[in-house]
């Protein structure tokens, strides 16, 4: 299992490091960081020391050899330059040292204060959101799609099958327009619900309240594709599991219908629908986008939108590395879950 989880991490790290490329190679060339930075104002001194922190006064290679030095937890820096940056972490060494670290993510141009802190303050609202969306979407699919399946041929298979194509086929961001008019505005004084809002509340005195009513909507609108997906797969396993003749068997012995659906048809039913989850989790986190901007949701994707708005590359290239880090991870933790789940592809 060790050899195996280290050889899909090694994977991992090689595909990371072809997003950092290409997230290098797309922003880094975008306008001029340094007048991005100094915005209207500003003298031709204070551009040359920002161009020199930003090293852009080097050859783009070397441009991109001190940013991967910068994401990387493991970096070789000048002790002044360690210390001028505030990158944190344990130095090793003399003048050059060694430092270990959490990976640096820059500066953002519009408010000086470090991308990675800006992420951090941002990510429990969109796990928060992604998780809430994921658990309505197996809460609600995995029994549907058994429905449909053991029910085949009946008004309540016609109705799955028939709500999980609306699903697929309708667009998040149409969806949350659709959601938010309908139960956060015309029907608002009956639900309760707002607008626009995240999942804290701040008072008069500046103290932040937690408040989930608001993630209602957002975790609605996020988790209808990925329920209809779940609903389709488990019909389609639990149809061809039903079919094999370990099934029979279990009837033959005189299991009841119950204990036979729960304990040997869905649990060999289920590796298409952890792909579909896993996969779905991971999207959540890096699609979640325009339903935080659309739901006022403060999260990474509102974040990452209004930073867009404003030339802020640091912040998008920070976000997009997040999101890309999430989905690798997920991905390990899905190859995992297989041989947890189902015995028949247990890793030896």
């Amino acid at each position: 299992m060790l050899p195996y989880f280290l050889k899909k991490l090694f994977n991992g790290v090689l595909v990371l490091l072809g997003v950092v490329v290409l997230v290098f190679v797309l922003f880094q060339g975008f306008g001029d960081p340094a007048r991005l930075v100094l915005g209207q104002t500003g003298n031709a001194a204070t551009e040359a020391a920002i161009r020199k922190e930003l090293y852009l006064d080097q050859p783009r290679p070397q441009q991109f050899l001190h940013y991967l030095n910068d994401v990387s937890p493991v970096s070789i820096y000048t002790r002044s330059d360690w210390q001028a940056r505030q990158v944190g972490g344990i130095a090793i060494g003399g003048a050059r040292c060694l430092v270990l670290k959490t990976p640096y993510l820059r500066r953002s141009y519009q408010t000086k204060r470090p991308v990675g802190e800006m992420l951090l303050e941002a990510l429990p609202g969109t796990l928060l959101l992604a998780f809430s969306a994921m658990t309505l979407a197996v809460l609600l699919g995995v029994p549907l799609g058994m429905l449909a399946a053991v029910r085949k041929g009946s008004w309540a298979d016609s109705a799955a099958i028939g709500g999980s194509i609306l699903g697929i086929s309708a667009p998040s961001f149409f969806m949350g327009i659709i959601i938010a008019y309908v139960f956060g505005f015309l029907l608002s004084g009956w639900t309760g619900l707002s607008l626009t809002g995240s999942w804290f509340m701040t008072d008069m005195q500046g103290h932040r309240r937690l408040t989930l009513q608001n993630l209602i909507l957002p975790a609605l609108t996020l988790g209808i594709r990925p329920l209809a997906i779940i609903t389709q797969l488990t019909r389609s396993a639990m149809l061809d599991v039903l079919q094999q003749d370990y099934i029979r068997t279990a009837y033959a012995k005189g299991l009841t219908r119950r204990a036979v659906l729960w304990r040997h048809a869905l649990p060999n039913a289920l590796n298409p629908v952890i792909t579909a989850v896993t996969g779905w989790f991971a999207e959540l986190l890096a699609g979640a986008f325009f339903i935080e901007y659309i739901f006022g949701w403060q999260g990474i994707g509102k974040l990452t939108v209004d930073a867009l708005e404003k030339l802020d590359f640091p912040v998008v290239m920070g976000s997009v590395l997040l999101s890309a880090t999430f989905f690798i991870l997920i991905n390990v933790l899905a190859d995992l879950l297989y041989g947890i789940v189902d015995p028949r592809v247990r890793i030896r």
